[in-house]
């Protein structure tokens, strides 16, 4: 019977057969795992070059077992920074093994103490491999977090550049339809894999940003409404409205204010300009749902001085109606300066008040607002408040005699 080799005498057998191991180590990768076959060849070069450094560091290893701890780092530290990127923790675990199982076979009944240092030193290099994915995510996860708080930014401000698409690009923007902005207050503790999850199980994707106490949401379609009206089995598919209430539980205490629809990301700054007014003017409406749109807040938006909410008042309300018929729109200014009573109104315009529902029922057709509701008819007439200033405004004005 032949007597035990000294660790002397193994370490200089496993330095002579590790070019032998490092060659069968590759054979068997080609063999075995599909996914490295299929890499490009300067990629499955790299990953090759992972397996050999893992046998010659183990060598080392068995030399020296006190560097342990970090050795592994040796093994990943040839491979280029994008091999992270392109083969999954899951695949580099399966090419630790596949390396493992050539050595142990090669060392087989050789030196039972070889065989439980490999065991060891495997462990260890596994251990290592999910810590450098672990950073690598962290890193990522940091970066991501920072490229979505500047998209975001990007979109209140409504200041684009050139870089803006391939920034949303980069975040693994699922989104291709329309866009809504929802704003709220932040929760203490945030939970922003739960917003993800909704919004996916909704058929929609987010962008998450918070500045200062608010919670800004941009949400997008992944399919626009164009091309998938309705889902499969003849259901209408799930309204930006449902969206924000599906997602509401992860705001914080306070008003929720969903912006109005628009048809592309790009656009996504005026559903957000819409959505930060409302917001900000939530409070003066008493009862207001949660969450509420920012169009049924317009007449307190346009009230504290918003832009876009006079223009939308005058723009689909006011001028539609005046261009559609004087008939109407003086039938809704009556029927609104009497306190919203029909037989009020039909003394006054000198008809049957069912001629007066019919008029309140072909206004709501023409613009979708529904003059007979409390909250509709303060929109309506601050539309005709402000539309009449407007007109009053591009008045000729007289010259002066003197």
């Amino acid at each position: 019977m032949a007597a035990p080799r000294t660790k002397e005498q193994t370490l200089a057998w496993l330095k002579t057969v590790s070019g032998e191991l490092a060659t069968a180590t590759l054979k068997r990768l080609e063999d075995t795992l599909s996914w490295y076959g299929d890499m490009p060849p300067g990629r499955r070069s790299a990953v090759g070059m992972v397996a050999q450094n893992g046998i010659t560091s183990f060598i080392h290893w068995y030399d020296d077992p006190s560097s342990t701890p970090w050795i592994a780092a040796d093994v990943f530290g040839a491979a280029p920074r994008e091999l992270l990127r392109s083969v999954s923790l899951t695949q580099t675990l399966q090419l630790i093994k596949v390396t493992v199982e050539v050595v142990e076979e090669r060392v087989k009944g050789k030196d039972e103490s070889l065989r439980e240092a490999i065991l060891l030193y495997s462990r260890e290099i596994a251990f290592a491999a999910a810590d450098v994915y672990a950073r690598a995510a962290e890193a990522r996860g940091l970066w991501d977090a920072r490229l979505e708080a500047l998209v975001v930014d990007s979109i209140l401000s409504g200041e684009y550049d050139d870089e803006l698409p391939s920034r949303i690009a980069a975040l693994g923007w699922h989104g291709h339809g329309e866009v809504s902005v929802l704003v709220g207050t932040a929760p203490k503790m945030l939970d922003v894999d739960m917003l993800r999850r909704t919004a996916r199980h909704l058929d929609s994707d987010v962008l998450i940003g918070v500045q200062g106490s608010r919670l800004v949401l941009v949400i997008g379609r992944s399919t626009p409404a164009a091309s998938a009206p309705v889902e499969e089995g003849g259901t209408p598919r799930v309204t930006f409205l449902e969206i924000a209430k599906a997602l509401e539980p992860g705001f914080g205490d306070g008003y929720l204010i969903l912006g109005i629809e628009v048809a592309s990301l790009v656009e996504a700054s005026r559903s957000a300009k819409a959505a930060l007014a409302g917001f900000a003017v939530a409070r003066s409406w008493r009862n207001a749902p949660r969450p509420a749109l920012a169009d049924d807040l317009l007449p307190e938006r346009a009230l504290a001085g918003d832009p876009l909410a006079r223009s939308t008042l005058i723009n689909r309300i006011y001028k539609p109606l005046q261009a559609h018929s004087t008939e109407l729109l003086g039938t809704l200014w009556c029927y609104l300066d009497n306190g919203r009573s029909l037989e009020a109104t039909a003394r006054e315009l000198f008809v049957h008040p069912n001629t007066v529902r019919y008029r309140l029922k072909r206004v709501s057709e023409v613009i979708g607002w529904d003059a007979t509701g409390a909250r509709e008819s303060l929109i309506l007439q601050a539309a005709l408040i402000v539309g009449s200033i407007a007109e009053t405004e591009h008045l000729p004005r007289r010259r002066s005699t003197h």
